[in-house]
């Protein structure tokens, strides 16, 4: 007998008025956190936590990540270079509730670069895997910042609905994940998200497994 999923699923929380400025703190602060990110193939949380809060309001879809890290690096400096090869936090969104075929990709990077993209994912294979850098969210706002010191960064975005929703406005539920790529110089990779895609290699393109958001 095939195991059943068994998806995460958040009641998304309104946002604070004053979350229109991202770097707000004490905003963040009022919005709950979600457990640390596990693993990509579910088999333990991962050992460089990750920290994600989401709300949202009539206009946006705001995250935020909050990562520890002992080795913060990054070497692209423009929007859409290819920041998954390098350290990056990443948010996978689709209004509805089916498992998606075609849905939106938002990376930052540590120093605060964005990309975005469209993707078509028909088969949940690499194969036919298909996406469009070119295509740029319209309205998004993202700030990240790192402290070396302290050996954590974080990240924030707000994803307006005009931009990824029905008839532009807050859908009732979507489907989305929320990732991290953490690769330290000098040891392997640690692939985590909030819906584990219980894949080794790792692999956050498999939509069945994005979890559900919920909003009032």
């Amino acid at each position: 007998m095939e195991k059943q999923i068994v998806l995460p699923r958040l009641r998304v929380e309104r946002a604070p008025t004053a979350l229109f400025a991202l770097e707000n703190i004490a905003a963040w602060d009022q919005v709950k956190r979600l457990e640390p990110l596990w693993l990509a193939d579910g088999s333990a949380p991962a050992t460089q936590p990750t920290r994600v809060c989401i709300c949202f309001d009539e206009t946006a879809l705001y995250v935020r990540f909050d990562c520890e890290d002992r080795d913060i690096w990054g070497t692209y400096t423009q929007r859409d270079e290819p920041l998954y090869e390098e350290e990056v936090v990443e948010v996978f969104f689709a209004a509805g509730t089916d498992d998606p075929k075609n849905y939106f990709e938002f990376e930052v990077s540590p120093n605060g670069v964005l990309f975005d993209t469209t993707v078509s994912n028909p088969t949940s294979t690499r194969a036919d895997l298909r996406w469009d850098e070119t295509w740029n969210c319209p309205g998004v706002r993202w700030l990240a910042a790192r402290n070396d010191a302290a050996e954590t960064w974080w990240a924030a975005l707000a994803i307006p609905w005009i931009g990824v929703a029905p008839n532009e406005q807050v859908p009732s539920v979507a489907r989305a994940n929320f990732c991290r790529i953490e690769r330290p110089r000098n040891s392997e990779p640690e692939f985590s998200c909030w819906s584990p895609t219980m894949t080794n290699p790792a692999d956050f393109h498999k939509p069945m497994y994005f979890g559900i958001l919920e909003f009032e």
